[in-house]
C-alpha cells in the first residue's frame, strides 16, 4: 500500500503521501485534501474495491475545514470516480487547489479543479466531459510541461480503451487543449492505483505512461505544442515503474 500511496502522489507536484486519508502539500491555500462517504450509486467500479465518493474534503494553512457534498446537485448528482486527490496549484495564481476526477451519470468524467473562493471549496475550472456514462481518465501530471510559464494539466482519456493522453493548458477563457498522443496508458481495469506520473532528470519534465499493451515504459516530453514518447525499458512490474519516476 505503501507503494500504492507513493506513486498516486508522484502525478501531482508538490504533494506528500497521504496520511489518515489525507493527501497533504506545502505551499498556500489549501494544504490537504480527501474524499469521504462512499456511494454505490455510480457502479462502474473500475478502481478495485475504491468506491466512488460524495464528499471533497479540504483543509488550510490554518487548519480550518472545507466540504462539498455532491449529493446536494440532487438526483442523479454526479461523483468523485477517483484513487486520490490531488493538492497542487494548478492555475498557476498561488494557491494550492484540488485537482479531481469526477464523473457525471450519463456522460462520465472530467478533470476537475476546485479551489477555495469567499470561504467555500468551489469548481473553478474543469475540461469537458467525456460524453457517455462508465467512461474515465486517469491523471497523469499537473506542472509547467513545456516551460512556457503556464500550467499544463495531462491525463490519459480512457486508459482501457482510447489509451489516449491529452494536455490541456490556461488561455484567456480558461482549460484548452493543447496536445494528444495516442497509444499510452496508466492504468489497468480494478487497479487501486494510477501508475507513473511526472518526473525531471536534468532537463525538461517528461511524463512517465505505459505503453498500450503494458509492456513498455514510456517517457512523453511536451515542448512547441507536441507531445513526442521515447521508450525507455520494458515494464517488468510497479518496481521498474518507481524506479523510471525516480530517474534510475
Amino acid at each position: 500500500m505503501r507503494l500504492a500511496a507513493v506513486l498516486v502522489c508522484l502525478l501531482a507536484a508538490g504533494c506528500a503521501a497521504a496520511q489518515n486519508g489525507w493527501t497533504t502539500a506545502s505551499g498556500a491555500g489549501i494544504t490537504a485534501a480527501r474524499y469521504e462517504h462512499d456511494l454505490d450509486v455510480y457502479p462502474h467500479r473500475i478502481m478495485g474495491n475504491i468506491r466512488e465518493k460524495a464528499v471533497l474534503a479540504a483543509r488550510d494553512a490554518q487548519g480550518r475545514t472545507y466540504r462539498i457534498d455532491l449529493r446536494d446537485q440532487g438526483a442523479n448528482h454526479n461523483v468523485f470516480e477517483d484513487i486520490a486527490p490531488r493538492v497542487v496549484d494548478a492555475d498557476g495564481d498561488g494557491q494550492n487547489d484540488i485537482v479531481v476526477v469526477e464523473s457525471a451519470q450519463t456522460e462520465g468524467a472530467q478533470l476537475a479543479i476546485y479551489t477555495l473562493r469567499n470561504g467555500a471549496l468551489v469548481k473553478a475550472h474543469a475540461t469537458p466531459y467525456i460524453g457517455t456514462r462508465f467512461r474515465w481518465l486517469a491523471p497523469v501530471a499537473i506542472a509547467d510541461l513545456d516551460g512556457n510559464g503556464v500550467i499544463d494539466l495531462a491525463y490519459v482519456d480512457r486508459p482501457h480503451l482510447a489509451k489516449t493522453l491529452r494536455v490541456w493548458t490556461f488561455a484567456p477563457g480558461g482549460l484548452t487543449e493543447a496536445a494528444t498522443l495516442r497509444g499510452v496508458t496508466n492504468h489497468r481495469i480494478g487497479d487501486e492505483q494510477i501508475f507513473g506520473g511526472l518526473r525531471t532528470c536534468g532537463g525538461a519534465p517528461e511524463l512517465i505512461l505505459l505503453s498500450a499493451d503494458w509492456s513498455d515504459i514510456i517517457a512523453v516530453t511536451f515542448a512547441n505544442g507536441t507531445l513526442t514518447r521515447q521508450t525507455i525499458g520494458p515494464n517488468t512490474g510497479p518496481a521498474a515503474i518507481a524506479a523510471a519516476l525516480g530517474c534510475a
